[in-house]
């Protein structure tokens, strides 16, 4: 049980991004597809979160005498996965705009329909 509850974010995330991926290549529909690369996103931030974190790590902060740096949390992947975050939802503001562009086009958002149309 120790080995589940050690790696359970790990697991948390790889599952997050197997699922995202499952979505994108089997599903037709592009707003569907546009929510598995946001699934994909989620985890991929999740597991860059998981790597920087320590259990019982505390802020890293060198206020504290005697604080040792491997006591202390990594921020940088905190940092980036809040830059990550911003990036990812104007991505997803820009493909879901694009979607809609796409169905005001071709009344569909049927993928393969889409493929199969000339302009």
């Amino acid at each position: 049980m120790t080995f589940l509850s050690e790696y359970i974010y790990y697991i948390g995330a790889f599952g997050l991004i197997f699922i995202g991926l499952y979505i994108v290549l089997v599903k037709k529909n592009l707003i569907k597809v546009i929510i598995g690369l946001s699934i994909i996103d989620t985890g991929i931030n999740l597991f860059l979160i998981t790597i920087g974190y320590i259990r019982d790590g505390t802020a890293p902060v060198f206020s504290k005498p005697g604080l040792k740096a491997n006591e202390m949390v990594d921020p940088v992947p905190q940092a980036l996965v809040l830059t990550a975050i911003v990036i990812g939802v104007a991505i997803l503001a820009l493909a879901i705009s694009l979607a809609v562009k796409l169905y005001k086009h071709h009344g569909t958002l049927n993928l393969r329909k889409i493929n199969e149309q000339k302009w």
